[in-house]
Order: C-alpha cells, then sequence, then structure tokens
C-alpha cells in the first residue's frame, strides 16, 4: 500500500504548540484554546480571517511556529505502525521542507519517507490537486490520510481513497479516531 500523508494533525499532533502560538500573539482576548483549535482544524487561513488577523500578527506567528523546536510536536500514537506497514510512505504538507525534515529527523522517521512536497516547492495550496497529481503519478498513490477536509479533497478530485484522522466530516472513504483502526483500512485493500 502506498500511502500520501499530510504532516500537522496527521503524522505529528502540531496543533497544540500551534494553538499555543496564536494565543500568544492575538493575547487572551476571550479567545479559548478550543476556538483556536477548531479554527486552525479547518486550515491557517479560515484562522486567519476568523480571527480578523493582521498580515504583521501572521508573520509573527509563521516565525514563532518555525523556530518551534522539533520536540515540541508529538507523534500521534501507533502511527509508526502504519508507516512500517506501508510499502511507500509520501508528504504533502503546506509546511516548509525544513521545519519537516527537522521533525522526521528528531524523531528517526526521515526513512520511512521516500518523497515529499513542501510548502516552498511551489506547488498550490490545497485543495488544489496538482502536488497530489505529482506524487501521485510518481508513487501510484492508495490512500490519502488527513486530518482535514482540505486534505482529502485533491485525493477525491484524482479518485483516490481517503481517511479523515479524528475528523468525521462527510466525504472521505473511512474514517480513524486513533492509529489502531487502521487495521480495518488494511483488510479493505488486502480484500
Amino acid at each position: 500500500m502506498n500511502i500520501l500523508w499530510d504532516f500537522d494533525g496527521t503524522l505529528f499532533n502540531t496543533y497544540p504548540a500551534y494553538t499555543a502560538v496564536f494565543k500568544e500573539v492575538l493575547g487572551d482576548e476571550g479567545i479559548t484554546e478550543e476556538e483556536v483549535m477548531s479554527q486552525l482544524k479547518i486550515s491557517f487561513s479560515d484562522a486567519e480571517k476568523h480571527f480578523r488577523m493582521t498580515e504583521g500578527e501572521m508573520k509573527e506567528i509563521r516565525h514563532k511556529i518555525a523556530c518551534l523546536p522539533p520536540d515540541a510536536f508529538r507523534p500521534f500514537a501507533g502511527v509508526e505502525e502504519v508507516l512500517k506497514y506501508a510499502q511507500i510512505n509520501v508528504i504533502m504538507t503546506h509546511k516548509l521542507r525544513e521545519e519537516v525534515l527537522a521533525v522526521l529527523q528528531h524523531f528517526g522517521w526521515d526513512t520511512y519517507f521516500t518523497d515529499m512536497v513542501a510548502g516552498d516547492d511551489g506547488y498550490p495550496r490545497k485543495p488544489d490537486p496538482a502536488s497530489y497529481q505529482h506524487l501521485h503519478n510518481q508513487y501510484h498513490i492508495d490512500l490519502v490520510i488527513g486530518d482535514r477536509e482540505l486534505d482529502i479533497l485533491p485525493g477525491k478530485a484524482l479518485g483516490i481513497k481517503t481517511c479523515l484522522f479524528q475528523n468525521e466530516c462527510s466525504g472521505a472513504d473511512f474514517y480513524m479516531e486513533d492509529y489502531a483502526e487502521f487495521a480495518k483500512i488494511r483488510e479493505h485493500f488486502a480484500g
């Protein structure tokens, strides 16, 4: 099985660190962690619009996130077993390549991934399917795993099976709350 992964919120639980950065920049103006996280789970641009952020605030947030150490993020339990199972793993992320590689290398996971399209590679942002098409042409992707609808829409457009992680938004072929549930998905592809 060849899997295309989203990075933030799918492989690594990055949302707590991102939420803390957003709250730090926005101040404590009655904004809850839950509100920030729910907006981030849609997209960074949705959070920007929802909180009416200035370009200066977004620039500060991007800078602070880029400066976070790799150990600010935790891999989700069980995801490594899925990575080991897959024949090919690739990543499509809006995060910068250098930042992704630092986290992967910190956890010793860089060897699990054959390829990556990162935010600084010049592809249009999701949900545009161009980056997925590129990876699919190279590796014949069987499954796209992401935590946001934005992550699965390009896969759906290309006719690839999709899985939403910790998100019940309609439209995915499969859903998982944790990676122990991957066995059911694996059975589908084996049968």
